[in-house]
């Protein structure tokens, strides 16, 4: 039901597919997700929608091999078809009136990043993007993040592709030129969107962060998810995944989310010996 039409390396660890969905790209928004499971006993997996195509019925969804979900994922081939596929989830990224926007991706966030640059582009927003990634063999979307942009900026950890440094370096670089900002959106590896938040607070631009990264099974119903905005407890999947930046405790964020380190190492070894892969 849910054949996988296309299906693309972007790097070593990084896959691209295009699945046919026509019912979720009817209705897919820039930052929802759907969930995703492989085969008949596949964890589920909230992948955010990468890009959509109402008028030939497909949608886009990236994922970096990392654990045992996404191993069991990348062993499917094009013409296979996906157990499961629900969605779109979570509530739309909100664009509405703004017109000179700083949009931040770090590594694969870069993925949930690239719709929201894309989004703004079409409304005729000025678009300036910052992606990074940690060598030029892990980068990725650069192409399609310049079509968007008016303005956009590689860089890399180590210098080996755009410039040397980290995507706060560039966006603080952005703000000191005098470039007025109405928002940044920053989506990436928690310590990253803390770091953008701490600068963007200091000069008083409003800033949203998504919280994709922490989903697990997408429906709420885990508590995985749980993070405090504003002194308030939020379930990403269902509040979310958008959330005000400048509320969120990151560090207790970040705590919890490597409660779970032992678990998928585990699982992601399972997955190894049964596909008799290295890990």
């Amino acid at each position: 039901m849910f054949d996988i039409l296309e299906k693309e390396s972007l790097n070593a660890n990084v896959t691209r597919m295009t699945i046919a969905a026509p019912l979720i790209a009817r209705k897919a928004q820039a930052g929802q997700f759907v969930i995703v499971r492989a085969c008949g006993q596949s964890e589920r997996i909230p992948l955010t929608i990468a890009d959509s195509d109402a008028d030939a019925g497909t949608i886009r969804i990236i994922y970096q091999i990392v654990g045992a979900g996404t191993m069991e994922l990348d062993t499917l081939k094009t013409g296979q078809e996906l157990c499961d596929l629900a969605g779109p989830l979570g509530k739309a990224t909100e664009t509405d009136g703004l017109r000179r926007v700083c949009v931040v991706g770090g590594g694969v966030g870069c993925a949930i990043a690239y719709p929201v640059a894309k989004k703004l582009y079409q409304q005729g927003a000025a678009v300036y993007s910052i992606i990074g990634f940690r060598h030029k063999d892990a980068v990725i979307l650069q192409d399609a993040f310049e079509k968007v942009s008016a303005q956009s900026v590689l860089m890399t950890d180590d210098g080996s592709g755009g410039e040397k440094g980290f995507v706060t370096h560039a966006l603080k670089r952005l703000i000191l030129e005098g470039n007025p900002l109405d928002h940044v959106f920053a989506v990436g590896p928690l310590v990253m969107m803390k770091s953008v938040c701490e600068i963007t607070k200091q000069y008083g631009i409003p800033t949203t962060v998504s919280m994709n990264p922490i989903m697990i099974d997408g429906t709420g119903m885990c508590g995985g998810c749980r993070l405090t905005v504003g002194g308030e407890t939020r379930f990403a999947c269902v509040d979310g995944p958008d959330f005000d930046g400048h509320l969120v405790d990151f560090d207790e964020v970040i705590r919890r989310n490597r409660m779970y380190s032992a678990f998928e190492q585990t699982r992601r070894e399972e997955i190894c010996r049964l596909f008799q892969k290295e890990c």
